[in-house]
């Protein structure tokens, strides 16, 4: 099963991820899935992601020229311009991601940053959803678990007053349930919980797919009807189990 079909995604419109470390690599595994399909798939950030990881998606198209020229010559493109401040690509105009995703029917965005750790609590400014986006999928990290609050988690001190913890506490499948399902965790901005899924990433084996299993339950326990992947995107086969409620 590939995680178009896993994540039960819309055939058209905005995907925007948000939540823990993993973002960019399902990123890339969703756009080409597309394109293995034959069917044109545009990638795009409305923060900052690596140059690498846009590239790897498609030529950056960061104008409406750019978004015409690579429509023309392919299936993909990344939707973001070079930032020389930081080295890293970040958000293109409005209006090149509206004219992108006329162009190529099915976007992936990356709408927040967790500095590459696998649990994340959204400043005031974050998540950078793209308005009327069709889904909204949260990621997190397996290998947060059984792990102090304060290592494992990108604004820890945030989080730490959302769950009404310290950051010496350790992390349980309840815990990341509830960071991942609060409004003002990585349900934050999405309204209907329609729209919203979670990837449970690093469900590398048995032992961390039972956690994945019993992190599930808990996030369907706080948020009834939410589909849950667990994956390992680093593999070929990926996705492990998915849980509908």
């Amino acid at each position: 099963m590939e995680l178009l079909e896993a994540l039960a995604l819309p055939a058209g419109g905005w995907t925007c991820l948000v939540g823990g470390g993993g973002k960019s690599s399902l990123m890339l595994r969703l756009v080409g899935e597309r394109a293995g399909r034959g069917l044109p798939a545009l990638a795009a950030t409305t923060t900052h992601i690596g140059v690498e990881q846009g590239r790897a998606a498609g030529p950056l198209a960061g104008t409406l020229e750019a978004l015409e020229v690579a429509r023309r010559a392919g299936l993909t493109a990344c939707a973001a311009r070079p930032e020389p401040e930081t080295g890293k690509l970040t958000a293109p105009p409005t209006e090149v991601l509206d004219r992108g995703l006329a162009l190529f029917g099915f976007g992936v965005a990356e709408a927040d940053g967790s500095k590459r750790l696998p649990m994340k609590a959204p400043a005031g400014h974050e998540p950078c959803l793209i308005p009327g986006c069709a889904a909204v999928a949260a990621v997190a990290g397996l290998s947060a678990l059984g792990r102090p609050l304060g290592e494992v988690c990108h604004r820890p001190h945030l989080a730490c007053a959302l769950l009404g913890v310290g950051e010496e506490t350790l992390v349980t499948p309840a815990l990341l349930a509830r960071l991942l399902t609060h409004e003002a965790g990585q349900f934050k901005g999405v309204g209907d919980p329609r729209k919203f899924r979670v990837l449970l990433n690093q469900a590398d084996g048995p032992a961390e797919l039972a956690l994945a299993r019993e992190t599930a339950r808990q996030i369907q326990a706080y948020l009834p009807g939410t589909r849950v992947v667990a994956a390992a995107l680093r593999e070929k086969e990926c996705v492990k189990e998915v849980f509908v409620c």
